[in-house]
């Protein structure tokens, strides 16, 4: 055995041996407890005292890591981050030890043995998944001043010779550190991402990463998500020789997806009944698009259950056999990808996996070769030229291809949900695949159209009809609105909609409708308001224009900023015609707006003719992330557009 690694091994056992326990602390923690905390904000609720993994990689290819981990609490809201999870997977992994230590302001410790552990599954939407937890709960013990801190051994075998380490949730963090011991001959190398470059302390073979002193990270409205903000490195470790890394490193992004490709390829099996049931659906197809909408709708519709096994050995990136997933009936997001490929092969229709990361567009980096950066699958569906869709993808090895995801019930083919485009994603096609980035549809194709007309009595009452006709993502959001609530609780979003516009409106009716195939939805609503204008001396009727706020209305309060902005593509355009009462006429409009930036436009426009008052007003906004030294200038804009809606029309009696 080599020396060194006999070395880091003999830590590990000595600290299993002598694990902590009782009335004391481990020393680590005893250390961070005296550590001096800043002051922060208010509203930070917790302080991370200490976040460290110290990382073995033993001679039978084992990674065993400690974690040590202790966080200060600063208000009751922060309760819930006194708690140990410790994941592991059955099939390749275990916890060795688990144990945490509550140290309350008067000094006293509450120790939490084996009795106090819970083993759960980690995901209980999963009918069976490999992944289970165990958990230390002290976050009905712990009190404003006290610190909770736990440590975890764990044993596991790697996939991929590959790891990543945030050094910071949103919470601050005074010490963080990730520490990586190899056997003789080994070598690491790491990427920095969202902060400069982070250069490891190294000792032989073993490497040591810190970052000190980490400021809280709040929340803020069209902010980036943590894992974009918080500083994070990935790390890539092998042999100096690079002998036994098969599948374990990748040079590059063809490398994973020819490893990708060996997953997902062996798993297309055609059968009479998968190529039967393929001509079935698409009997009444007339082009290539309808066939494709035809199997991806009936893919789509398929239950979702994920039954993982046997992930530790690279099962979770493998799908399931089309013929198991048509036969059984359900799936993940990579077993309908690939029941997809199959019965488009019958129709000679060719299509291709993609992995993804779905919760963030611009979290997957191009720097860093890993199949570790996805958590979804979708698919490539190869296209000719009389095919077309805003989502298709210009390849310049494997074509045109329309990108769509066979798990989002709510975004039909020929678009694709917004969390996903402009994402850089792993096009799985042997030497052809790599990285590819998804496509972004342009604003006007996720419009909400509007029109509104209204009668307006002398008393100030409103009675008037809505309609609207949405398009591409922004139908996607009503889509899902309406299946997912009930009647009764889709009545009262609807209500209050209305109300949040204009107080005190009633609705009278509704109908709505959905036009999946052409990814549309519409609302037509019947309301009344019986204060909606304000009649003041017996010869004024003020009223405000915009009768319905916008449902994804954006409010930026904050006079700093600390992150970007990440703006959304979608487009608003409304007519309302307001009939206006006979013996008033029309004294005051508000001035006209016209905003042009390069990341949205939005203007109004008023006009009367025939005792009747026209008002219109239009937004769009681009897909693009704003650097936060631009911050002013969103705000400005947000700000420029709430004033806009809030200015009120002046009726004069006559």
């Amino acid at each position: 055995m080599y020396p060194r690694l006999l070395t880091a091994i003999f830590s590990v056992l000595f600290l299993t041996a002598n694990f902590y326990a009782g009335d004391e602390i481990p020393g680590w923690m005893h250390q961070a407890g005296q550590l001096p905390v800043p002051a922060y904000d208010k509203d930070v609720p917790a302080v991370v005292l200490h976040d460290e993994e110290q990382v073995t990689l033993d001679s039978d290819g084992k990674l065993v890591t400690v974690e040590n981990y202790a966080v200060k609490l600063i208000n009751r809201e922060g309760r819930g981050f006194a708690k140990a999870v410790a994941y592991y997977l059955v099939s390749s992994g275990k916890i060795r030890d688990i144990q945490g230590w509550l140290l309350r302001p008067n000094g006293s410790v509450k120790y939490y043995d084996k009795k106090m552990i819970v083993d759960a599954i980690s995901d209980s939407d999963d009918v069976y998944n490999e992944g289970r937890v165990k958990i230390i709960d002290a976050s009905d013990d712990i009190e404003v001043g006290g610190i909770f801190g736990y440590t975890v051994i764990s044993e596991d075998t790697p996939l991929f010779y590959q790891d990543i380490w945030s050094f910071q949730s949103r919470l601050p963090t005074l010490v963080s550190r990730y520490s990586l011991n190899l056997p003789t001959g080994w070598k690491a190398s790491s990427i920095t991402f969202n902060t400069a470059e982070l250069k490891p302390q190294v000792s032989g073979t073993s490497y040591t990463w810190e970052m000190r002193n980490l400021m809280p990270i709040p929340p803020e409205p069209l902010s980036p998500s943590v894992g974009n903000i918080a500083p994070r490195i990935s790390v890539n470790y092998a042999p100096e020789n690079n002998a036994k890394t098969v599948n374990r490193a990748f040079a590059n992004w063809t490398d994973v997806s020819r490893w990708a490709t060996e997953m997902h390829t062996p798993q297309v099996i055609i059968t009479d009944e998968i190529a039967i049931k393929a001509k079935e659906l698409t009997a009444n197809a007339k082009t290539e698009l309808e066939k494709i909408r035809a199997i991806g709708n009936f893919v789509q519709n398929l239950q979702y259950i994920s039954i993982d096994i046997g992930v530790g050995y690279g099962n979770g990136y493998r799908p399931r056999s089309s013929v198991q997933v048509l036969n059984r009936g359900y799936g993940d997001c990579k077993d309908k990808a690939n029941l997809m490929r199959a019965m488009l092969k019958t129709l000679k229709i060719e299509a291709y996996p993609i992995a993804i990361y779905s919760g963030d567009p611009t979290f997957v980096r191009e720097e860093w070769a890993s199949p570790r950066q996805f958590n979804h699958c979708i698919i490539a569906v190869k296209v000719s030229d009389e095919t077309n869709a805003p989502t298709i993808l210009n390849h310049e090895k494997l074509g045109r291809l329309l990108i769509f995801d066979a798990t989002d019930s709510y975004t039909p083919v020929g678009d694709l949900p917004d969390y996903l485009q402009g994402s850089n994603a792993l096009i799985i096609a042997g030497d052809d695949g790599g990285l590819a980035k998804m496509p972004t549809t342009p604003p006007d194709t996720d419009l909400l159209e509007r029109t509104i007309e209204a009668n307006l009595t002398e008393m100030g009452e409103l009675k008037g009809k809505i309609s609207e006709r949405t398009k591409g993502q922004a139908s996607t959001a009503f889509r899902r609105e309406i299946r997912e609530l009930s009647a009764s609780d889709y009545k009262k979003a609807v209500e209050g909609w209305l109300t949040r516009g204009a107080t005190g409106a009633q609705l009278v009716s509704m109908t709505p409708k959905d036009r999946e195939s052409e990814a549309g939805f519409d609302l037509d609503v019947e309301f009344s308001a019986p204060r909606y204008g304000q009649l003041m001396q017996n010869r004024l009727l003020i009223f405000k224009p915009v009768i319905v706020g916008r449902r994804n209305a954006v409010f930026l309060t904050e006079a700093k900023r600390n992150n970007p902005i990440e703006m959304d593509s979608n487009a608003m355009r409304e007519t309302i015609i307001f009939n206006l009462p006979a013996n008033f006429t029309v004294d005051e409009v508000p001035d006209p707006v016209n905003l042009e930036t390069p990341f949205g436009k939005y203007s109004t426009k008023y006009e009367v003719k025939d005792g009747k008052l026209h008002f219109s007003r239009f937004l769009t906004t681009k897909r693009m992330t704003i650097p936060v030294d631009k911050y002013v200038s969103v705000k400005d804009f947000y700000a420029k557009i709430l004033a806009a809606e809030q200015a009120p029309v002046v009726l004069l009696r006559k």
